[in-house]
């Protein structure tokens, strides 16, 4: 397993953008981002770094591995 990497809210959702994820809505600094097939929805803060325990809660709601998501960057 890879080590987190840091990066913004915005590189996450644009990396979750190529797995089907699309911006529903924004409420302040929070991007809401929803799939259909399969449904999910995950909140992305909209900050210039995002923690560790929040990406990898992130990662773990989109249903992929910290490997999959790595190669999304």
């Amino acid at each position: 397993m890879s080590g987190l990497p840091r990066i913004a809210g915005k590189e996450c959702a644009k990396a979750l953008k190529e797995i089907g994820f699309y911006l529903k809505r924004q409420e302040g600094s929070h991007m809401i981002l929803r799939r259909d097939e399969p449904f999910g929805q995950v909140v992305v803060p909209d900050h210039k770094e995002l923690d560790r325990g929040t990406l990898r809660a992130i990662i773990r709601q989109s249903g992929l591995s910290v490997d999959e998501f790595i190669k999304l960057l």
